[in-house]
């Protein structure tokens, strides 16, 4: 079932505020999503752009990671938790939607649409809106000087430790999370083999590895986000240029590793797109389990109140607690 903000974007459509798309024009959907049927009489071509995995693999033909060309005729921007992510997303629009081209932007109260419509508003930006389904649409023709609303709604790269670079929607994209700072202190520093880092972000853990062991033989980053394994391939890059290292954009729940590892690092989800799942984690763990060869290990960081040592029981041979402080813990586990 699609959620409440899908069915809000197409909703100015289905009363006819907006001319129905039709054969021939282009539309870009940006942060799309499946499971909303088209309103009837929707004749244009869509391209989709999702780089998240999972939302991404459940689009049929026409979706995309990322976004190409311009002179779209309408631009749709579905709304996520993330106000720098979702302003960079109407940026986006605006830039690639011609002049006159119609860019409706949804989504609900926990989106930040209002602060989004009152940002719009007072950058100049001529639109109408409407609640519905629990969310506001807001829509708007592209005006033909668009620029100073583009600069002031496209937020720049952050530079952590003067290190790594990451970008507003991805984890922990303003500093380096406290979890993972936990776990990488805990790396070892002799590792030799073949390493995997599941749900790499933009590649802190690797780099940490690296740095750690340096006669590690190649490390294989796998994330879900698009956008976040671009960052990781920048930072490897940067930070540890010789490095034999792969980038994998998979969604480890369905799509799980071909190859066997000496080690997996990790800290993993618990939220996937709107929702909040502990099973995320659980999932991951048994994957790794899947991954790790017979007499490999697993490295992890958790919040404390999250119960995996159970499946960590259930799939290996020996597992145990590294270490802990008042949010996090730092488990281990043996093939």
């Amino acid at each position: 079932m699609s959620r409440d903000a899908l069915k809000t974007l197409f909703h100015p459509f289905d009363t006819e505020a907006v001319p129905m798309p039709g054969e021939g024009e282009r539309v870009l959907f940006l942060g799309a999503e499946a499971g909303n049927a088209l309103p009837e009489g929707f004749a244009a071509e869509i391209t989709a752009v999702q780089p998240f995995r999972p939302l991404f693999r459940a689009l049929r033909e026409g979706a995309f990671p990322e976004a190409e060309g311009e002179g779209y005729d309408f631009g749709l921007v579905l709304c996520g938790k993330h106000r720098g992510e979702n302003e960079n997303r109407v940026a986006e629009a605006l830039e690639r939607v011609r002049t006159g081209g119609v860019i409706i932007v949804a989504g609900g109260k926990e989106d930040g649409i209002q602060p989004l419509r009152n940002t719009l508003l007072k950058l100049g930006i001529e639109l109408d809106y409407t609640p519905k389904y629990h969310g506001v649409a807001i829509w708007f023709a592209r005006p033909a000087n668009a620029d100073a609303a583009i600069k002031a709604l496209k937020k720049s790269t952050v530079v952590i430790d003067a290190r790594f670079e990451a970008a507003p929607g991805m984890f922990s994209h303003e500093r380096v999370d406290a979890g993972s700072e936990l776990l990488a202190g805990r790396l070892p520093t002799d590792f030799d083999g073949n390493a995997a880092d599941f749900g790499a972000g933009w590649g802190y853990l690797s780099v940490m590895l690296a740095e750690k062991s340096k006669r590690v033989n190649r490390i294989d980053l796998f994330e879900a986000d698009y956008q976040a394994l671009e960052f990781a391939k920048r930072n490897i890059a940067r930070n540890c240029p010789d490095l034999n290292a792969r980038f994998y954009w998979q969604d480890l729940g369905a799509e799980p590793p071909k190859e066997k590892y000496d080690l997996v690092i990790m800290n993993p989800p618990f939220h996937e797109a709107q929702a909040t799942d502990p099973e995320l984690g659980k999932t991951m763990i048994r994957t790794a389990t899947a991954a790790l060869k017979n007499g490999g290990r697993l490295m992890l960081v958790a919040n404390r109140g999250l119960t995996y040592e159970p499946v960590l029981a259930e799939g290996f041979r020996e597992s145990g607690e590294t270490c802990r402080n008042a949010r996090f813990k730092v488990l281990w586990a043996k093939k």
